[in-house]
């Protein structure tokens, strides 16, 4: 081969391996908002971690966007809403492809949530909703039925009281003030016991949905209120605290103390089993999967149910034995 030929095969080998480099470099780049590849950039604000039910969620959420090879940015509001919408607009900044957030409290979304629907990203509200009445400012709902899971915790209470003789005194641990499950299952479970007149909330305080405020808010009801025949907690993390409290009060929870709770997380179902929980509302946290579904299609601006509800049930002592060995949460 003549040194011609020879330099213009070397020239061509030159181009190639410039275009293969400038290949590799592509498919590395930043996923999403621009990036170089296919890849959805999914924002996610979280609550916080408050409990082991929003622990599992969290889990969940991150493990499913893991496996569906969407790019998850995850932040932790510490259930400050001027976190969450703090990270809703650095996400808004960084042109991700769609947002996703649990809302720590209902009201006050409308500004930033406007301000997504402006830039053209889709926002997609999971476990919580908000009072917005412009229903355009997010593309769709997906949790819980809140109200259900209260309504059903307060029929099981009227039918298992149905031979009470007098008065029963309830005292309810309610979620964080103004979040869309404490203010749902409070209304729920009010107009079931309202079927039954002798069915009395005589005390009814925030704890947070954590188990040291579900401890601290017992205490107090104990010391206030000589006779307490029922508890009802918002979660499962709340009524684990107050037995803690029921317990160094001297009192047996389970007997002297009728103990309802919401979510079916492992403690929870685990003081079921042991009998000192009576009955728990299933609220599932394993929404990571339905997410990210969710996010590929508003993403491909396919048009989704604006209200998508998780399947949940309920759990007595003898259903939450049986259940334990496979619970995943």
């Amino acid at each position: 081969m003549s040194l011609a030929p020879r330099r213009a095969v070397a020239a061509l080998a030159a181009v190639l391996l410039a275009g293969s480099v400038a290949a590799c470099g592509n498919s590395d780049t930043g996923a999403g908002g621009g990036g170089g590849d296919d890849k959805i950039v999914l924002g996610f604000s979280q609550v916080g971690a408050e409990s082991g039910w929003r622990t599992a969620n969290t889990n969940s959420i991150k493990e499913a966007a893991a496996e569906a090879g969407i790019d998850l940015k995850f932040d932790d509001a510490q259930q400050k809403q001027e976190n969450q919408i703090k990270a809703i607009r650095n996400y808004i900044q960084q042109k991700v492809d769609v947002i996703a957030f649990s809302p720590v409290v209902e009201s006050g979304w409308d500004t930033v949530l406007k301000e997504a629907k402006d830039a053209g990203i889709p926002v997609i509200l999971t476990d919580r909703a908000v009072d917005s009445a412009d229903k355009s400012l997010y593309k769709t709902f997906l949790g819980s039925d809140f109200v259900k899971e209260g309504r059903l915790s307060g029929e099981w209470l009227v039918e298992n009281s149905k031979d009470a003789t007098g008065d029963v005194n309830i005292v309810e641990l309610q979620g964080t003030t103004g979040s869309a499950p404490a203010n749902d299952r409070k209304k729920g479970f009010g107009e079931a016991i309202a079927a039954d007149p002798k069915l009395k909330v005589i005390a009814s305080q925030s704890g947070d949905f954590t188990r040291a405020g579900g401890k601290q808010v017992m205490e107090q009801f104990l010391k206030a209120h000589p006779k307490i025949d029922v508890l009802f907690a918002h979660n499962d993390d709340m009524g684990l605290g107050a037995l803690e409290a029921i317990t160094a009060a001297g009192k047996v929870p389970g007997k002297d103390i009728t103990i309802i709770t919401i979510d079916a997380v492992k403690d929870g179902m685990q003081a079921l089993a042991d009998g000192k929980f009576n009955f728990i509302a299933e609220c599932s946290p394993l929404l990571g999967p339905q997410l990210m579904d969710l996010a590929k299609k508003v993403h491909a601006g396919e048009e989704v149910p604006p209200r998508i509800e998780t399947e949940e049930t309920t759990f007595t002592q003898e259903q939450a034995k049986t259940a334990l060995p496979n619970r995943k949460y």
